[in-house]
């Protein structure tokens, strides 16, 4: 695996493999890897010739009062599993690397990315289109790799791809949980064991309310429902939902429907979903 940290380096590394027909596989990530990254590692390893892994905390998608600063960061136990998980690759730039001083230009996620978790934190989703975009025009990869945790993010992106004609296919893997159902998340990191013993709540009321949707139960009843679970076990939540996978807006009572969920437990906000395709 090589490191690199600037994008004239990385295009120097990717020009001559890509000219010999080698496909291209991109992984971003904000580091702090678990297993749920690795997951997209090893998916795009069997995906394309290239693997290559991007370590990057984006400031432009963290609000004024979020967690950016502390957000959590593994520069060497990064580096050690990206290597062990068959990264070719692996892209560490600094902030002033993808944007420059005079940069100025952003991405609008538009009405998508103004619901849900957009509307509960501001400008979060341009953050996520800008650096995608910026690092999809440096990377170029064929095929990129996200995962089914951030659901709404994968909405969002998949969006921009198709509105901005973008020639790299989109491939989402499942979401990768503990034993105890809990989402796997690098601010998982942030919860006492006390809170990390509540957290399971998120994935039990996702589990509730697709029993009780396979009942045939009203979607009113059914997000009463999780947001009343989380609420018992202490959480806060945001969001108890049900919705359209592709489009976030309310889902119909058939056809493919998504539940996401969002609490906060302590200083710590944590967001899950489940899939259900009929």
């Amino acid at each position: 695996m090589k490191v690199v940290s600037s994008i004239a380096e990385l295009r120097s590394e990717l020009a001559p493999r890509r000219d010999g027909g080698h496909a291209v596989a991109f992984v971003p990530t904000m580091g702090a890897l678990h297993e749920g990254h690795l997951s997209l590692i090893r998916a795009a390893r069997t995906a394309a010739h290239i693997v290559v892994v991007s370590i990057f905390v984006n400031p432009l998608q963290f609000g004024a009062n979020e967690d950016f600063d502390s957000y959590p960061r593994d520069e060497q136990g990064d580096r050690r599993a990206a290597e062990e998980t068959g990264t070719d690759l692996l892209f560490v730039p600094q902030v002033e690397e993808i944007y420059p001083p005079a940069a100025a230009t952003t991405v609008s996620a538009g009405s998508l990315g103004t619901v849900l978790e957009g509307e509960d934190r501001p400008g979060h989703f341009d953050g996520v289109c800008t650096v995608v975009a910026k690092l999809f025009n440096i990377v170029a990869p064929d095929v990129a790799f996200f995962g089914q945790k951030d659901a709404q993010q994968v909405a969002v992106i998949r969006k921009m791809v198709a509105d901005l004609n973008f020639q790299v296919g989109v491939e989402v893997c499942p979401t990768v949980r503990e034993a105890d159902g809990l989402a796997l998340s690098s601010r998982n990191r942030y919860l006492s064991s006390e809170e990390r013993s509540r957290a399971t709540a998120l994935y039990e009321a996702l589990r509730s309310g697709r029993d009780l949707l396979l009942d045939d139960a009203d979607l009113d009843t059914v997000e009463k429902k999780m947001w009343e679970q989380l609420a018992e076990r202490g959480l806060q939540p945001s969001y108890a939902r049900i919705v359209d996978p592709d489009t976030f807006a309310p889902s119909r009572k058939d056809g493919r429907r998504l539940l996401v969920v969002a609490a906060r437990l302590g200083s710590t906000r944590l967001i899950d979903n489940l899939l259900i395709e009929e």
